[in-house]
């Protein structure tokens, strides 16, 4: 399994596919997962994208595969950006385009800002930009505290992933449930004080924002005025959908982002 080791805590677990014309030279897509999830969950997205693209996914730090740091470690978004840069760096790559979900794509966000050399576009999917206005990440933080990962997952899921199979679901919550406490706990704590509203004016490449039409994830300080935000940025409402759409809508979600990057 490839891993590469970023610094001395953090050995990182990553997928690398391409099945794009092997004469063509493709470009790269990064897909970074959201808050106590990992690579896995963008398994709908790749029969679309791979066919014509080079696409990275990676377990970000603390999730998935990838080395848990020790307690009392000082997360934050720059950090998993700049994890993700050395990553890049290391394979010898030296743009990508970014796609993220949920708190990955916020990283994504973060990462446009920090190294926008290294980034060719920018996807985010129901990602929120300032927590500290959204309670529930404290709220959760508490939850998980008394009860743990699965309990939260589990009491959350029917708005993550609706009108999926009873397997499909908890194969989600699953996968969710066996994130380590301490990193829950820690990342939502530190994201329940983060606002980034003042740093997205300085995105520069071409930015994709996509929610449900009817998600809960579409209102002001999660999604809903992101693409006033962003300089050059296209927002696409997922019609009638619901829920976290990179997870219920894959295909679609995946068929908006080839029109998307098959135009800049």
């Amino acid at each position: 399994m490839p891993f590469l080791q970023i610094d001395e805590q953090l050995k990182m677990f990553y997928e690398d596919q391409d099945f794009s014309d092997p004469w063509e030279e493709s470009e790269t897509v990064l897909m970074h997962h959201g808050n106590a999830k990992n690579s896995q969950f963008w398994f709908g997205w790749l029969p679309t994208l791979t066919k014509k693209y080079r696409v990275i996914r990676v377990d970000g730090r603390g999730f998935g595969r990838s080395s848990i740091p020790p307690k009392g470690f000082d997360w934050s978004l720059e950090q998993f950006s700049q994890d993700s840069k050395i990553l890049i760096d290391k394979l010898g790559i030296d743009k990508v385009h970014f796609v993220g979900e949920t708190i990955g794509g916020s990283i994504g966000m973060v990462f446009a800002e920090m190294f926008p050399e290294s980034c060719s576009s920018l996807t985010v999917c129901t990602s929120p930009y300032n927590f500290a206005a959204v309670k529930t990440y404290s709220e959760y933080r508490d939850l998980v505290e008394l009860e743990g990962v699965r309990s939260w997952v589990e009491r959350t899921s029917g708005n993550r992933l609706p009108g999926k199979s009873a397997e499909h679901n908890q194969w989600y919550i699953d996968q969710m449930a066996g994130t380590a406490q301490q990193v829950v706990i820690e990342t939502l704590t530190y994201l329940s004080t983060v606002d980034l509203t003042d740093r997205l004016k300085n995105i520069e490449c071409p930015t994709l924002i996509m929610v449900g039409e009817n998600s809960a994830m579409n209102t002001d300080g999660r999604v809903g005025s992101l693409a006033n935000l962003i300089p050059h940025a296209k927002l696409v409402e997922l019609p009638g959908a619901t829920g976290y759409v990179q997870h219920s809508e894959p295909e679609q979600c995946a068929q908006e982002w080839i029109e998307f990057a098959s135009n800049l």
